[in-house]
């Protein structure tokens, strides 16, 4: 563990495609499936004190697609089979809805820091594409890409670190912020980009290891959930077609 003074506080997660396999514009929670090492990753992280939570662009409410009550159905489940987290910062806008807190806009990274009393510079984001990186530089916290199926090859290039699987990640983590581009353990980091066993396109991890919209809190009160207005500043769709 990194001393007190250089420890990350709080890590930020996106949801679909890193803490669960991608099911696009999921609103029924017996299709959520964790990837590989996501349970033990986030049990790491609480048994070292940091604190956790999830950012997550949900554009399918927008679309029409899903229900505010869906997203929090799923994401009741994702804690359920992850969690807890402590903060859940979801967006139900759309590409083109210009609200400052869809990814890769700030706003979600920023709030869920400030749920959990951390500061940007002392939390780390693991996404899968970048949009999360992008996200995570422009509140000023740090970004670690762990690249699938989907990630594309340009945002694994582009990307200022880069682990091959959640626990990788998280293991470096608990080391201080993240320095170095690679975050590799005994696998090549070519591996991150095969699919999954279970066919989600997430590499396996080591065995061990708009309008204003209200989405209320999905489990215990205090917990925190963001569901913001639309800003002013008109959010950059970095997904590239990819549902999020």
């Amino acid at each position: 563990m990194s001393p007190a003074g250089n420890r990350v506080k709080a890590v930020l997660f996106d949801r679909d495609g890193t803490l669960v396999h991608d099911v696009p514009y999921n609103g029924d929670p017996d299709l959520v499936r964790p990837v590989e090492g996501a349970r033990e990753a986030v049990a790491l992280l609480r048994a070292h004190d940091v604190r956790v939570g999830v950012v997550t662009n949900q554009s399918g409410v927008a679309r029409g697609l899903i229900s505010d009550g869906d997203v929090r159905r799923v994401n009741r489940r994702v804690d359920e089979l992850i969690g807890p987290f402590d903060v859940w910062a979801v967006c139900p806008h759309g590409p083109d809805d210009g609200c400052h807190c869809r990814k890769p806009q700030p706003g979600m990274v920023l709030w869920a820091a400030g749920r959990v009393c951390a500061g940007p510079a002392d939390c780390v984001v693991v996404g899968d594409i970048g949009a999360d990186m992008e996200a995570a530089e422009r509140a000023g916290a740090h970004g670690i890409l762990v690249p699938n199926d989907r990630t594309r090859p340009e945002e694994t290039a582009a990307a200022a670190h880069v682990a091959p699987d959640l626990l990788t990640a998280v293991r470096a983590i608990l080391n201080g912020p993240p320095r170095g581009r690679v975050l590799a353990d005994e696998r090549p980091i070519e591996a991150a980009h095969g699919p999954g066993p279970e066919g989600g396109g997430q590499a396996a991890g080591p065995a061990d290891g708009s309008g204003p919209t209200t989405i209320p809190p999905a489990t215990a009160p205090g917990r925190g959930v963001f569901a913001p207005e639309a800003g002013r500043a008109r959010a950059v769709d970095d997904s590239r077609g990819r549902p999020t």
